[in-house]
């Protein structure tokens, strides 16, 4: 027992002293780079280095210590060294929107994007007015906790209409509510996310078709959530295609694949991808959307080697 005692001592005495040297090493990071206003999106240029401002998504990214709450995980992000953090629905966090401003305020967290409700409502007609209805609840929300995007993704595709009509239905629905993101100064990104493995039967996947109804919505307001992972196993061609339309992505999600793990533990080169995209000038979030593999210590401790590794790159 006093052997199981000194072993337990010693492998929490060393998680704390890993943590701090993370937090620290962290910081001189920042003091590196020459990040002046992280909430703010604000890149400057020191020594050849850039930042990129990671997102990690509070839905994803603790799934190990699910017992934790929303705040609580503001706080531990907080104490990691980021400075954005995002979510999935608001809708089961009503009761919590003050304790979510009030955590990421004393983090020095700001939150980068969250959904508002979508998915069917954007496939018919008919659900366009419930659509601009829950958009217009979701603005006010984002108001309340000062967020500037929010996230839709399409509904199943239908069996019953054509493809195209499908497509008009949802750049409808968009045009419907970009009154409501211009008049607020919030952002709308579209999300096309993979059908061969996480999602079968939902309509959009092709960045291309996204691109394209961001194109026939015409607002500045509304653009394409671009995510790493989903587009990897639907396309792939990630960094050219990134570059050319970089002007209309507002947001990316990341994660490797196979097995939606985090960076440098499957196929894609994050690094490489990463630079692309700071080189562009992009100066919004990398929401970390992965899931962890190991219990909740060593998934923090992967959450602060990404901070580490993948929060800069060299110009």
């Amino acid at each position: 027992m006093a052997y199981l005692s000194i072993s337990w001592f010693l492998t929490r005495w060393s998680n704390a002293i890993f943590f701090v040297l993370q937090n620290e090493r962290y910081k001189l990071h920042w003091d590196m780079l020459g990040l002046k206003d992280a909430n703010a999106g604000r890149i400057e240029k020191r020594k050849g280095w850039m930042a990129l401002l990671l997102s990690p998504c509070l839905n994803t990214v603790f799934t190990a210590n699910p017992g934790l709450s929303f705040a609580e995980r503001i706080e531990r992000l907080g104490r990691m060294g980021f400075r954005a953090y995002e979510f999935w629905g608001w809708y089961d966090h009503r009761d919590e929107l003050d304790a979510l401003r009030a955590a990421q305020e004393e983090a020095g967290l700001q939150l980068s994007c969250f959904l508002t409700k979508s998915g069917v409502l954007l496939m018919d007609p008919s659900g366009h007015a419930e659509f601009v209805k829950e958009l217009q609840r979701s603005i006010k929300v984002a108001e309340r906790l000062a967020c500037k995007r929010l996230l839709v993704t399409a509904g199943e595709e239908r069996k019953d209409v054509s493809r195209s009509q499908q497509h008009r239905s949802i750049v409808a629905a968009l045009k419907a509510g970009a009154p409501y993101l211009e008049e607020a100064g919030v952002d709308l990104v579209l999300e096309p996310v993979n059908t061969l493995v996480d999602h079968p039967g939902t309509y959009l996947s092709s960045s291309a078709e996204a691109f394209a109804i961001v194109d026939e919505v015409g607002s500045a307001n509304v653009k394409v959530l671009y995510d790493i992972y989903h587009q990897q196993i639907t396309e792939g061609n990630l960094v050219p295609t990134i570059v050319a339309n970089i002007s209309k992505i507002g947001h990316f999600h990341a994660a490797d694949h196979p097995g939606r793990s985090g960076f440098g533990q499957g196929e894609i080169d994050y690094r490489f991808v990463l630079a692309a995209i700071g080189r562009t000038g992009y100066t919004g979030n990398i929401g970390l959307e992965y899931i962890p593999r190991a219990g909740l210590v060593e998934a923090e401790k992967d959450l602060a080697r990404i901070l580490a590794d993948y929060s800069r790159y060299e110009d």
